[in-house]
Parts: structure tokens; sequence; C-alpha cells
């Protein structure tokens, strides 16, 4: 798999993958976390100005994303406060959001927290609770459960996070 920075001219195939990784969480249980037509045209153009946007191919020629991913530094303003538990660490970190596949390949999961690690030493990433698929994903990757964080309009989500170096 090849990650790359998402460019505008991948905005149409980014919004293709979006849409069938919201269809399969609406299959598998998990209709909410991405409804109203979130994440939206206008967040994903905002991702790539600021240049936190990835898209992954299943090569470095091929043309058509597979995935799509958001990598940036942290602190993020949601994860100030969490709930019910505490991070693991209180030092600098990388944060995943926005992570999706059409279905095409399989491993982006491993290739994103790779991609991330080679960045980071230590990730924060949060989901929905009934993201099963997600919360399964994680702990196969050795992500710590921390706490419920809430976000900007108060919706829950369930945190996570990894020491990827001491």
């Amino acid at each position: 798999m090849y990650i790359t920075e998402a460019k505008p001219e991948h905005i149409p195939e980014i919004l293709r993958v979006l849409n069938a990784a919201r269809i399969f969480m609406c299959r598998n249980g998990n209709p909410t976390q991405w409804a109203e037509g979130y994440p939206s045209k206008a967040m994903i153009e905002e991702d790539i100005r600021l240049g936190v946007g990835y898209v992954i191919l299943e090569t470095e020629q091929s043309g058509q994303p597979s995935g799509y991913f958001v990598l940036m530094d942290g602190p993020d303003p949601t994860y100030s406060e969490i709930y019910d538990g505490t991070w693991s660490y209180d030092k600098p970190y990388g944060v995943i959001h926005r992570l999706a596949s059409d279905g095409s390949l399989r491993g982006i999961a491993s290739a994103v927290f790779d991609f991330a690690a080679s960045r980071y030493l230590y990730l924060r990433i949060d989901t929905h609770r009934d993201n099963a698929v997600l919360q399964q994903i994680l702990k196969q990757h050795l992500f710590a459960y921390c706490g419920i964080i809430y976000l900007a309009n108060g919706s829950p989500r369930l945190a996570f996070d990894k020491l990827l170096s001491p």
C-alpha cells in the first residue's frame, strides 16, 4: 500500500470512499457515527488545506484511493478532558481521525498505524461506541482504552491511545 498527502483532485474519490465507509458502518450496527453528511466535503477540503488529510492507494501508480484518514499533531481540543478514565501518558501525540476504507483493500488500518508510527511516538484515536469493527481493530493493534471524550457537539466517543516507543 502507498500513502500520500491528499490533494484537491482526490476529493471526488475521497467522498466515494467516505460514502462506502458510511454504508459499511450502517450495515455493521453503527448508523449514527457518520450520519448527516459527516465528514463533509468542506471538512475534507480543510483537511487538505491544512496538509493533514491522506489517501491510501494500492500502489504508488494507482490513481484511485481505497482509503482516507487524517493524521495531525496534538493537542486535540476534544481530548483535553477525558471521563471515566485517563490518558496513559501526558506527552506530545499524534491524532488519527476519519479513518475510512472503501473495502477494496485489506489491511488499511494496519498501514495507517504503521504510517503514523513513522511520525509519532504516541498516538490517540477515538471512535463511536457502536463502531465495534474499529474497536476490535484497535484492540488487535494493542491500543489501550482510556475513557470517554466528548466532541464539540456533545457526542461521546471511546478514547484509545498507544505508546509506540518508550
